[in-house]
């Protein structure tokens, strides 16, 4: 196997490092519902892949890693499969257009502007969480279709044009509903995944051909992930779920942040003062949602019973 464009040393450790990047991204991702587009494009454009050929790459990994993933949440009951199925079919449809339109166009103009409503989302996500808690939801009601097929049609387009951004869109407006307990926002959104993988890694066979795919950095970025989909599945079945919000939030905030600042270009001597407030919120954040949690035992009574009850159930 030879060297992918854009990387220099030995294959065999860079194939390494590829495999422990789809680790870890897999695991926040199954985690909290993001991230591992983000994370593993992340990478693989600092090493000079273009961002067509990155997304495609990393989407050819993704079928692997989301169908282990949905099939780990499903065993610890994280996925809503009627939710899957009405944000995925019409994600899907996006995502295949999206990566058509990569193939051809930049959507570098389109950066600030995507950074800023996720950014938003997530300081909503991070304040409610951490400051009001999970309200009560009425048993059997789900985000309505009129509200997930516009959803999975925006977020499917984003995450082919942008390398990732499913679960960056789609994890905080779920959790913004107050509709369904986080555990299973995230297994849905994991779950449903999978077919905005499929078509998007079909758009990019379509527009880029068989030339526009790195199959060894796929395979490495594949085996990472499907080491940690389990693992992922069972931190989201047993972490409180206020606090998971919590976090979920912090992590859209922190993953967003980033991409405003570097699209946006300020200056050099900036970057740390705002990066290291950002993560003073997101620690403040999740402590304090911590803090609510235990001190309320909101896990038993709220959120339709939250997970403890569920367990016991089952």
């Amino acid at each position: 196997m030879g060297s992918a464009p854009g990387l220099v040393g030995p294959v065999m450790v860079q194939l390494v490092i590829l495999a422990l990047v789809g680790l870890a991204a897999q695991l926040v991702d199954g985690s909290l519902g993001m991230a591992y587009g983000v994370t593993s494009t992340t990478l693989l454009l600092a090493v000079g892949t273009s961002p067509a050929m990155a997304s495609a790459t990393v989407h050819l990994a993704e079928i692997g890693t989301t169908l282990a993933s949905g099939v780990a949440h499903h065993r610890f009951g994280n996925v809503d499969w009627r939710v899957v199925a009405r944000i995925g079919v019409p994600g899907a449809a996006g995502a295949l257009v999206g990566a058509t339109v990569l193939s051809r166009l930049s959507t570098s103009a389109a950066a600030p502007v995507m950074a800023v409503i996720l950014l938003s989302l997530g300081l909503y996500v991070l304040i409610r969480f951490s400051f009001f808690g999970l309200r009560k939801r009425a048993e059997g009601r789900r985000p309505p279709t009129r509200f997930l097929v516009p959803l999975g049609l925006f977020g499917g387009f984003l995450d082919a044009t942008g390398g990732g951004g499913w679960g960056p869109v789609g994890t905080p407006a779920l959790l913004a509903s107050g509709r369904m307990e986080p555990r299973k926002v995230i297994g849905t959104i994991d779950a449903s995944e999978f077919l905005v993988a499929i078509a998007a890694s079909l758009g990019f066979f379509l527009g880029l051909g068989g030339g526009g795919i790195v199959p060894g950095m796929a395979v490495a970025l594949l085996v990472g992930g499907l080491i940690a989909a389990p693992m992922a599945a069972w931190l989201v079945r047993h972490l409180p779920p206020r606090i998971l919000g919590a976090a979920a939030g912090s992590a859209i905030v922190l993953v967003n942040l980033r991409s405003l600042v570097t699209a946006l270009d300020l200056p050099q001597w900036l970057h740390m003062p705002v990066y290291a407030a950002a993560l003073l919120l997101a620690v403040a954040g999740v402590t304090r949602a911590a803090t609510g949690h235990f001190r309320s035992g909101e896990g038993a009574a709220v959120a339709g019973g939250g997970a403890e009850p569920e367990r016991a159930a089952a």
